[in-house]
């Protein structure tokens, strides 16, 4: 893979780029010890460092520390014609869940439905991790809001190795979700099992003069923040596109040495704040790939995993830009992710 061709005029910005925000050294950065030097100083039962000890262990990325997930719930989060019009096949659980053997991934993320359809055949071969709460997407108007469509004692029951779940922090029903899914978690750890949470920004006032403030660094830090405080112990985040989300909604509290001296607008000092909500790094952050545009997706992702990787976070989950394409180009997609975690030339900046 030629890392220079496909990140283009930014090659030397993103693989040259010094952090001196938050130094490199005050990280808890992802390694082959990490459960070890991390996770067995925390109250976490011992299973649960099983459960992580099986997902940090698998697939093409197992023993570096770092992840890659295949999550494939929007045929929930955006209707199962929009994920999966492009290629049908998809609609068949067995091949989400071959998609993500074949590629090598460290676990499949995805429904309890999709996954109590073959959990029998595969949940032996691949850590699963049942997302248990989506968003009601037929309700009408839409709103911001997440509620439970299964069980943590069902996804234990299932052998799922995580459990998953999302808060829309910002909504009207944020509070509601921190205490449901914090309850969960807190089971889930009883059970045995790792969780992973997906920290989103959602409230229209976030969006002023024309720019979505949702994906800024300040903003997803603070939700990750609260994240890693319900313990999850893998927070999964959009990468931030902007900053000062604070300044520009005019709500919250924040501080000047935020914008003057720990961030910058280099794409990768904006990830590392985020990394440093994460408890400096205690709990692994780990970014999405968003949509899928096209022909751009492998630079696209590719990118991102780069920016991920040398801001001090963990890995990359990415669904639809490997799912809405040929099997062959899907596992191709997510192998080339997987090369950037295992490039020991791509360094924490």
């Amino acid at each position: 893979m030629d890392l220079q061709t496909l990140l283009g005029d930014e090659a030397e910005s993103l693989l040259g780029h010094e952090c001196k925000t938050v130094a490199r050294d005050d990280l808890h950065l992802p390694g082959g010890d990490f459960i070890d030097r991390i996770v067995s100083g925390t109250d976490r039962p011992a299973p649960v460092l099983r459960s992580l000890g099986q997902l940090y262990g698998h697939g093409r990325l197992g023993g570096t520390g770092y992840i890659s997930i295949l999550p494939v719930d929007q045929g929930i989060e955006h209707s199962g014609a929009a994920s999966f019009a492009k290629n049908p096949a998809y609609f068949d659980p067995a091949k989400i869940v071959e998609l993500a053997i074949e590629g090598g991934c460290n676990a499949v993320a995805t429904t309890y439905g999709v996954l109590g359809a073959v959990s029998r055949k595969y949940v032996h071969k691949i850590p699963f991790i049942v997302k248990l709460n989506h968003s009601e997407l037929l309700t009408y108007p839409a709103k911001y809001d997440q509620v439970m469509y299964t069980s943590v004692q069902a996804a234990f029951e299932l052998g799922a190795a995580g459990v998953g779940a999302t808060i829309y922090f910002g909504s009207d029903e944020e509070t509601r979700q921190i205490q449901e899914v914090s309850e969960a978690f807190q089971e889930a750890h009883a059970l045995g099992m790792f969780t992973v949470l997906w920290c989103y920004l959602r409230n229209s006032a976030f969006k002023k003069d024309g720019v979505d403030y949702s994906t800024s660094a300040d903003l997803t830090g603070q939700a990750n923040h609260m994240g890693v405080t319900i313990e999850a112990d893998i927070i999964k985040q959009k990468q931030p596109e902007n900053n000062n989300g604070y300044g520009a909604i005019g709500f919250g509290r924040t501080d000047p040495l935020v914008y003057d001296s720990l961030t910058t607008n280099h794409p990768i000092d904006l990830t590392r704040w985020q990394v440093v909500n994460c408890y400096m790094g205690r709990s692994p952050l780990i970014n999405s790939g968003g949509e899928s545009k096209g022909q751009n997706d492998l630079a696209q992702a590719v990118r991102t995993a780069v920016i991920n990787k040398r801001a001090g976070g963990a890995g990359l989950i990415v669904g639809r830009k490997a799912f809405q394409r040929p099997t062959s180009e899907g596992v191709d997609l997510i192998h080339a992710i997987q090369d950037v975690y295992l490039d020991k030339s791509v360094t924490v900046a």
